[in-house]
């Protein structure tokens, strides 16, 4: 059986093109032996270096996804929506018992992309109060960058902005990985003791 059937039916990647791609760089990618996280991104991403630019967001997110199963960081959600926040599609979520969502989302580069991920995890705090948003990229000035602007408050949505070749990504998953996960529970619109019709 082909990777991307593995992948596929686990759901951590989706799409033909996609597909090729792991068939041809990642036929390994479940059973790759790796000293950390970062090693891991790091490995992988090199493999794909030549790959189309159009597909650069997908297979990082790929790598992603196949990381955090191989770390039990589970259930994730992957492009997923949460109530009463319009509009978003999260790169993924993981829902803490701790702290209800967290969001990370995966940008191989920020340029300005940043602020769409600003903006979202604003959006999110206001209905998940404490929630927590991390932006995840493989450009180290940028990285630095944007992290500058969340230390001086000038990024309000962001706890943080993460190399995922560097040492802070791998503290991020063994704190994610310290996390109780669970399935959401369900939200009911509407809760009354009285209902007058």
């Amino acid at each position: 059986m082909a990777i991307s059937e593995e992948l596929q039916r686990l759901n951590l990647i989706s799409g033909d093109r996609i597909s090729e791609v792991f068939d041809d760089k990642y036929s390994d990618i479940l059973d790759y032996v790796f000293a950390t996280p970062s090693s891991f991104i790091e490995e992988m991403w090199s493999r794909y270096t030549n790959g189309q630019a159009s597909l650069n967001g997908s297979v990082f997110e790929g790598l992603i996804a196949c990381l955090l199963y191989r770390m039990g960081v589970l259930p994730i959600y992957l492009q997923a929506k949460l109530a009463f926040v319009p509009n978003v599609d999260f790169d993924f979520v993981l829902y803490a018992e701790e702290f209800g969502p967290i969001v990370l989302s995966a940008k191989t580069s920020l340029r300005e992309r940043y602020k769409q991920a600003d903006l979202e995890g604003m959006m999110l705090r206001q209905v998940h109060r404490r929630s927590k948003s991390y932006l995840i990229t493989l450009n180290s000035a940028e990285a630095i960058r944007v992290r500058r602007k969340v230390g001086s408050g000038e990024v309000l949505g962001l706890d943080d902005v993460i190399l995922a070749t560097s040492c802070e990504f791998d503290e991020l998953i063994t704190e994610l990985m310290g996390y109780t996960y669970i399935v959401p529970p369900q939200v009911d619109v509407i809760s009354s003791s009285k209902v007058i019709t």
